[in-house]
């Protein structure tokens, strides 16, 4: 007669469900509440701490990684989070603020621009987990989505914080927003500063331009984040063109 093995139920110790670590996706959750928090500012007329939320949630998206590295907690459960808050707060959040701020009143050609930076930002974080495996460590194909909603929120922040008025900046507003989102999905290189290793002794010189960076941020944060942000972005086809041209002026391998 047959062996009869027990059945799995949802009581056997086998199944027993796995615990979620808390500190990295307590960051993770954060930076979703930021983004969730963006939203609702922008629908109540407050775009300034709309944006400002946004970098939060970028701060806060930059530390849940590194801190299940530091801590050995890693797991798949908070990769796939990750890239959930990372959509809500560098896709939708960013696109919705811009929408209700400058967008809104050019009708269809508003929600279609927000829309492509919205699509940009979905196709560009399913095509990063896609290739993670194969993918050269130092360089991100695609602009990455928090740079593109620091480069859409930075500049709606300059904008506020200068006393600009919204019509006339509409438009560049606009395209600005176009850009972001196609630059997410193009297969330009940027560089991901991630073979950066903090560990390693630097020259003394580094820190004091660490010193001056802080506080040339801290005497114009607007205009010295969005500087900063939109030199990432126009760095990667900077680095793209030069490659053309060197490859076309180098001269041809010998036979």
């Amino acid at each position: 007669m047959p062996e009869i093995k027990p059945r799995k139920t949802l009581f056997n110790p086998e199944l027993r469900r796995r615990g979620i670590y808390v500190l990295p996706n307590l960051f993770t959750t954060a930076a979703l509440f930021c983004g969730f928090f963006a939203i609702v500012k922008a629908m109540s007329g407050s775009f300034e701490q709309a944006a400002v939320a946004i970098f939060v949630a970028m701060v806060l998206d930059g530390l849940d990684g590194r801190v299940a590295r530091m801590t050995r907690t890693q797991s798949a459960f908070g990769a796939e989070y990750d890239s959930l808050s990372d959509m809500v707060s560098f896709g939708v959040a960013p696109a919705l603020v811009t929408y209700a701020w400058a967008l809104k009143d050019m009708g269809r050609l508003g929600w279609i621009a927000a829309f492509i930076y919205c699509a940009g930002a979905a196709l560009r974080l399913a095509r990063f987990n896609t290739t993670l495996e194969v993918m050269d460590r130092r360089y991100f194909q695609g602009l990455p989505s928090p740079a593109a909603a620091a480069v859409v929120a930075g500049f709606l922040w300059v904008m506020i914080d200068k006393n600009v008025e919204v019509e006339d900046v509409r438009w560049l507003a606009c395209g600005l927003v176009i850009f972001a989102g196609i630059s997410m999905v193009t297969n330009i290189r940027f560089y991901s500063f991630k073979d950066f290793n903090l560990r390693r002794s630097v020259p003394f010189m580094f820190v004091v331009a660490i010193a001056l960076g802080f506080a040339v941020v801290s005497y114009e944060p607007p205009v010295a984040l969005f500087g900063l942000f939109v030199a990432y972005a126009l760095s990667g086809y900077i680095l793209a063109l030069t490659r053309t041209i060197r490859s076309r002026t180098s001269p041809p391998p010998a036979a």
